[in-house]
Formats: structure tokens, sequence, C-alpha cells
């Protein structure tokens, strides 16, 4: 942790939960803890307060950012303010959503996708009523307007927190589909990350893989699974 060039000696002794106007606050020592922004961390509930407050409890004698990854995501949506924008981001990967894109070739790739990405394709339509076009190969298929719409009424409902965390968790799959899914708990999570990854698995399987794509994709897992640990902890009180 000493090592992080944002690493600063930690400045306080006592951490507590406070409730406040609109959800829970995190106190360091009687102290609001801010945003780089300097905004209140304001959680909208008392789970996801208390495991921001098991991040700062659980620091050292050096505080690393990294290390409080709960309370990056929370901060970062409250310093961005953006809701507005993250839906659109998000309704925009629909129109080349990783799920509807398919190789034409080798067979054995074109059916490992279809038994892991129609699942969810499905899922889509029976409990959001959004079916989605599918293709192969790489040429573009635009999206029904209706399938859009439903989706956006569903995006609607969800609050800032959610939506700049479901934007980083369409980002890291290529899929608005996909995130949606972790969003509603429809499939488990390392499920769905892995289902991210069908073509590169495939690839691995029948040429191996080098220790820095490795790192590379346990990063984008563990960043995923805080993802959805966050938006498990955000519909809890």
């Amino acid at each position: 942790m000493s090592g992080s060039p944002d690493a600063i000696k930690r400045f306080y002794k006592s951490v507590d939960v406070v409730e406040a106007d609109g959800g829970f606050e995190i106190h360091l020592d009687r102290k609001p803890l801010r945003t780089k922004n300097r905004k209140t961390v304001l959680a909208s509930g008392k789970a996801l307060a208390t495991a921001i407050k098991a991040e700062w409890a659980e620091q050292g004698e050096i505080i690393d950012p990294a290390s409080s990854p709960l309370t990056n995501l929370l901060a970062e949506a409250i310093d961005a303010d953006a809701a507005e924008q993250w839906r659109d981001d998000i309704l925009a990967y629909l129109q080349s959503d990783l799920v509807c894109y398919r190789a034409e070739t080798p067979a054995a790739l074109v059916e490992r996708q279809a038994a892991v990405w129609d699942p969810y394709l499905d899922w889509l339509r029976n409990e959001l009523g959004a079916a989605l076009v599918v293709t192969a190969g790489v040429i573009s298929a635009p999206q029904p307007d209706i399938a859009i719409d439903r989706v956006r009424a569903v995006l609607e409902g969800g609050s800032p927190e959610a939506l700049g965390a479901l934007r980083k968790a369409t980002a890291i799959t290529g899929s608005a589909v996909l995130a949606l899914a972790l969003w509603k708990k429809a499939f488990a999570p390392a499920d769905i990350f892995a289902a991210s990854l069908v073509d590169e698995t495939f690839q691995i399987e029948r040429w191996g893989e080098d220790d820095e794509a490795q790192a590379r994709r346990e990063a984008m897992q563990a960043e995923f699974l805080i993802i959805a640990r966050f938006l498990d902890l955000l519909e809890k009180d």
C-alpha cells in the first residue's frame, strides 16, 4: 500500500455510520467522509454505508484509495452526477451488444456462443420485454426501437449510483444485456463475467494464454465482482 502515489497516512481513529437526511454518512473522527470534489459521501442504505465503514476501519497506517473500491464507486457517482449520460451510454451498447454478434465459424465457437448467450437474450425478452436481433459476422443489425425503449424504461428506475455501476459493468463486459442481468440478479455474477469472455476463452483453449493476459482477466473479474457487490448492497436497507 505504501508504494502507491495516492497513499496517505491514516489521519483518523474512529469510523462511524451516521443517519442523515436522505441516507447514511460515514464519519471519520466525527467528520463526514467527502469525495474528491468535497461532497459528502452519502449512502442510500445502511448496508452499503456499513460496508464502506469497514473499508475505512480496516485501513492500516497507510491509506490506499484502491483498497476502498465501494467508497470509490459511490464517490465517483456522487461527483459525476451524470445519470442521464450513463443511461444513454448503456443504451448505446445495445446497438452493438456483445451477445448479439455471433461468429460464423468455427462451428464449435458458434455453438458455444449460442449455448452461453441465448439464455441472456431469452431472459431479456421474457422478463423485460426487449427482444434483440442477433446477427452473424460484422454486419450491423439495428435493434428495434421498442426493445431500446423498454430497456430505457427499466434504466429510468435506477438510481444514479446504480447507473454509474451499470455503466462500468457494461464497459467491462462489452454488453448492456450482461450488465442488466447482473443488476437484476438473473444469473450468478461469476457466470455473467465468464459469459463476456466466451470468445477469449475459446481461443485460450486452443492456443494458450500468457501471464499478462491472465492478469488482465483477473483484474477485470475482480472489478466486476466488486460492482456486483455494490449493486447488491444498494438494494439493501
